[in-house]
């Protein structure tokens, strides 16, 4: 018996009793004796059982496995979100299986697919920057998979969605370098096409217009989001004589291009140049001087998504009015941007 699995037929010769009788016992089945249950548990622990999920998954019609895509595993709050998404699925029945984008829209096709194919009860996607047709997405929900929808999200899907309130936060740190001093604050913007982007620009926008701040179309720079593209920005800034005294990015890592940039060149971080970014990326605070940035509650985020999709999977009410979960990003003020004590 050492070179194959136990099996409950095992289990009911051991015993003595039906094979039956053996899975009944093993899911607690109310007619089955509380002495017989126990017995066969016992049984089946000395014998090293093990329950062949494949067969259980074929007979509930059911494979107890949720899809998870998300756009780059390395970044601190995608890699939170599946924590948080683990968090709720590890004490249940059902696995997770991830795929990652690497924000590239035919990737995400790809993912998408072969989790249709492999009949996985529910998705888990934030959408890769790549991404601006959402049919891959819509043919999975007319197939009756349900799907929620994190962080990145499409306002043609009719699904279950957890995000950030990105236009607050965006607002929120503008306001804070424009309470600094700054007068002359530029963007690192991200794609337009994507929510979290355009919302963060927008409540740039009016931070800005609040303090009656003109901007001009130059002090908005589209696609400024990694820390190459962040020094760069910094650096044809720097180089055609228009460096701002406030950087608000859509993202830590630009916003790290920049410092690293104007350390560089003997700008002081924040007097000359205060910067602020968002995300609240590991490093934020490690850098001399430390950034200020929004914390976006990633592990939460995860939490909220898996939850709304095992209700949505069990209940299997495909139907029903979808949800919206909204979490607020904190900022967390660091000496990059503290160019006066805070009123």
């Amino acid at each position: 018996m050492q070179n194959r699995n136990i099996t409950i037929h095992d289990l009911a010769a051991k015993l003595n009793i039906s094979a039956s009788t053996v899975s009944r016992a093993l899911n607690d089945y109310y007619r089955i004796s509380k002495e017989t249950r126990e017995l066969v548990k016992k049984t089946a622990a000395e014998m090293n059982y093990k329950p062949n999920k494949l067969a259980t998954s074929l007979r509930k019609g059911k494979a107890n496995t949720i899809g998870v895509i998300i756009p780059r595993i390395d970044r601190h709050f995608f890699s939170h979100a599946i924590a948080g998404i683990e968090s709720v699925t590890n004490p249940t029945d059902y696995n997770i299986l991830i795929c990652q984008s690497n924000d590239d829209y035919e990737t995400e096709k790809l993912s998408m697919a072969a989790f249709a194919r492999n009949q996985v009860d529910g998705i888990i996607i934030s959408l890769a920057t790549g991404t601006q047709n959402v049919d891959h997405i819509k043919s999975v929900l007319k197939r009756g998979v349900p799907v929620v929808m994190f962080d990145r999200v499409s306002p043609e899907l009719d699904t279950d969605n957890v995000i950030n309130d990105n236009f607050a936060g965006a607002y929120e740190a503008t306001k804070h370098l424009l309470a600094q001093g700054c007068r002359n604050v530029i963007h690192f913007a991200g794609p337009q096409h994507l929510n979290v982007y355009r919302e963060r620009m927008n409540g740039y926008k009016k931070a800005m217009e609040e303090y009656g701040m003109n901007i001009s179309n130059d002090m908005i720079l589209i696609n400024t989001l990694t820390r190459e593209q962040g020094f760069e920005a910094a650096k044809q800034l720097w180089q055609n004589k228009h460096l701002p005294d406030g950087i608000f990015s859509a993202s830590d890592f630009s916003a790290l291009g920049a410092l690293l940039f104007l350390k560089e060149k003997g700008i002081a971080v924040p007097n000359e140049t205060a910067i602020a970014g968002f995300a609240n990326e590991p490093f934020t605070e490690l850098t001399e001087p430390a950034i200020t940035s929004l914390e976006q509650y990633g592990a939460e985020i995860g939490k909220s998504a898996a939850r709304l999709l095992i209700d949505r999977i069990e209940s299997n009410q495909q139907n029903s009015v979808s949800q919206t979960i909204t979490f607020r990003p904190r900022l967390i003020i660091r000496d990059s941007s503290l160019k006066q004590e805070s009123n």
